[in-house]
């Protein structure tokens, strides 16, 4: 890091711009300039924040740090600097179709292809195929990545490749995977907490009667008294139904299925399985499997509902509904915000490396013949299938993090007591949502001025159009006309960012790296009848020992923080330089510390602690 003095005799009167321009030196010789800070000859500072790359022979023309609104601008040489930063990010951020269906992404093939400002600062750190393979090495795991088909003995040889860490999360999933229990707390807690929902009605598809859950009903009542009173959940895997299973190896069938699950909230108000139906038309061969039937009737149907889980939870859960939506909200800001706008300062941070990190995805990890496909049934096409129905049920109120909660009917802490994931997640929309208010308010004086505000409306209307692909039912909206709204939506955008990712994203060592509670794949079909399930089919049904190791080199690869990640509220880049904006960051962090106090406290009494969005812990950008 080096600073530079620059001194000026002359007087220049009020400076507006400062040119920054490059001779290019040697051969690689991209400088990143921070910011400059002028001292006028009346002894005022003046901040010009930067925070690009200039390369080659580039030049950079800067505005001070205060940021403001078009309106604000009433001198023609800073209207025409607005107006053209926005022509020219609108040639370098151009909207493509990666999949028919999919939201639009960015337009480049390659990393080394990306506007140089939005690249990682060493593309060797997200290599994927490198950090897959590197993983695999640090968990001493590399002797069984090449042993495609060839099946473990027993449970217990899952341990083989499994890297015991004692006292964590994984350890527990080892000793207690096949428990009810533990099966009905990873709909709460686990790594994909977003599917349960109350059940108000039994589905005609699923054809289950009072006598065959008797003995897991704990209140004498009949099945449909416990749904009227509450106390049945369902999860429902349809969007699998008819989704092609990975054919990429002619050796190894792989198979998917689209399980229904009913649960119940037992007496003690823990959550616990009751049926399983395997698929969706109920039938003599589809039968309704049971916690009464055999050991390893009922434990197989738990593992197919886990690894349907397991496909949901990557390609939607977490490829689309973090990743995806996030880089929409990031090209739409390049190409409408200037970076004098408000909300370009407010957005930029959570927005840092999300467009390099799914290039390099569709580079090298969900591309066709991409790692997804070693050890995922959901490769070879399926997983692009899933992204395109999904996208149909996309919507804003889906991602408003509340307005889920309530929509799946899981809003009651009283009657649901132990979902932290929504205890906490509702902690740190309420603190982002605050702040997001706050900056409103320093800029927006009335709604009449959001309404009028053309860049931010042509920014939600590039999200619209282009990320939503003009979808009505997506309830993405088109235009803003409140502070209040505009609050919400900017909460949106921050929240998916930050803490929706951090919640599906980091736990995925913890509860998918026991291969038999996250199965990748399955290598026989489901099976259609009862009391004809052995041990031996099931460790033949698992994933093999190749495809056992890259999944887990993916997981534990995918777990990891970043070498100098930011996590949510700091903001090292000044982009705001004005006082109010600094203390509103300052009450943003502190409530913040406080959120990460009361997490830290609840966990103190837990076995099984959950942490993922204590805001220590949630990176301020999806980048990983």
């Amino acid at each position: 890091v080096d600073s530079y003095d620059v001194t000026v005799d002359e007087e220049l009167g009020e400076i507006l711009l400062v040119k920054i321009e490059k001779r290019k030196y040697w051969l690689h010789d991209d400088w990143y300039l921070k910011y400059i800070t002028l001292k006028t000859p009346y002894g005022d500072y003046i901040e010009f924040p930067c925070y690009r790359w200039i390369t080659g022979e580039g030049e950079i023309v800067l505005r001070d740090g205060r940021a403001k609104l078009a309106r604000d601008d009433q001198i023609h040489i800073l209207k025409q600097h607005r107006r053209k930063e926005l022509e020219t990010r609108q040639k370098q951020y151009r909207w493509m179709e990666w999949n028919p269906g999919f939201p639009l992404s960015i337009d480049a093939k390659f990393h080394k292809d990306l506007p140089r400002d939005i690249q990682f600062d060493s593309e060797k750190g997200v290599d994927f195929v490198l950090n897959y393979s590197k993983a695999m090495e640090n968990l001493f795991i590399n002797c069984f990545m090449h042993m495609f088909q060839s099946s473990w003995n027993d449970f217990a040889d899952f341990e083989k490749i499994f890297v015991k860490i004692s006292n964590t999360i994984s350890e527990r999933v080892m000793n207690h995977w096949q428990e009810d229990l533990m099966f009905g707390y990873q709909f709460l807690n686990g790594c994909n907490p977003v599917l349960i929902q109350r059940c108000r009605k039994l589905p005609e598809k699923l054809p289950v009667t009072t006598e065959m859950v008797e003995c897991s009903l704990e209140r004498q009542l009949t099945l449909q008294e416990e749904v009227e009173q509450g106390n049945i959940f369902i999860v429902d895997f349809e969007l699998l139904d008819g989704i092609d299973a990975n054919k990429t190896d002619p050796c190894t069938p792989q198979f998917l299925a689209a399980p229904i699950c009913l649960l119940y909230k037992n007496l003690a108000n823990k959550i616990v399985p009751i049926a399983i139906q395997l698929n969706q038309v109920p039938g003599d061969k589809n039968p309704i499997f049971l916690p009464s039937d055999a050991k390893y009737d009922w434990l197989l149907a738990k593992i197919w509902v886990r690894s349907s889980d397991f496909h949901i939870h990557q390609t939607i859960t977490h490829l689309l509904r973090t990743h995806l939506v996030s880089e929409v909200f990031g090209i739409a800001m390049y190409r409408q915000l200037p970076t004098v706008h408000p909300i370009f300062k407010l957005l930029v941070p959570h927005v840092r490396f999300t467009i390099a990190i799914n290039t390099k995805a569709r580079e090298q990890l969900i591309c066709e013949y991409g790692l997804f496909d070693k050890a995922n049934a959901t490769g070879g096409g399926g997983h692009v299938q899933m992204v395109q129905r999904a996208m149909q049920e996309l919507t804003y109120a889906s991602l408003c993090f509340p307005e889920a909660i309530r929509a799946r009917g899981m809003d009651s802490t009283e009657d649901i007591p132990y979902y932290f994931y929504r205890d906490d997640g509702l902690l740190v929309w309420e603190a982002i949502k605050k702040f997001t208010a706050e900056v409103i308010g320093i800029y927006y004086e009335s709604d009449q001025v959001v309404e009028e505000d053309q860049e931010l409306q042509d920014f939600l209307k590039d999200v619209y159009v282009y990320g939503m692909r003009d979808q009505k039912t997506s309830g993405f909206p088109k235009s803003i006309k409140t502070r209040e709204k505009l609050s919400e939506y900017l909460t949106v955008v921050i929240f998916t960012a930050s803490a929706q990712h951090a919640a599906v994203n980091f736990g995925q060592y913890d509860w998918c790296s026991w291969i038999p509670n996250a199965p990748p794949t399955m290598r026989a079909p489901p099976p259609m009848a009862k009391g004809v399930v052995t041990i031996e089919q099931i460790v033949q049904t698992l994933p093999d020992r190749g495809r056992s190791c890259w999944h887990l080199g993916a997981v534990w690869a995918l777990s990891q923080f970043q070498e100098n990640e930011l996590f949510l509220g700091m903001y090292p880049e000044e982009h705001f330089i004005e006082k109010p904006v600094k203390e509103a960051m300052a009450r943003f962090r502190k409530n913040l510390d406080t959120i990460v106090s009361v997490i830290a406290e609840r966990n103190k009494k837990k076995k099984l602690p959950y942490y993922y969005l204590s805001p220590d812990r949630i990176p301020n950008s999806v980048a990983i």
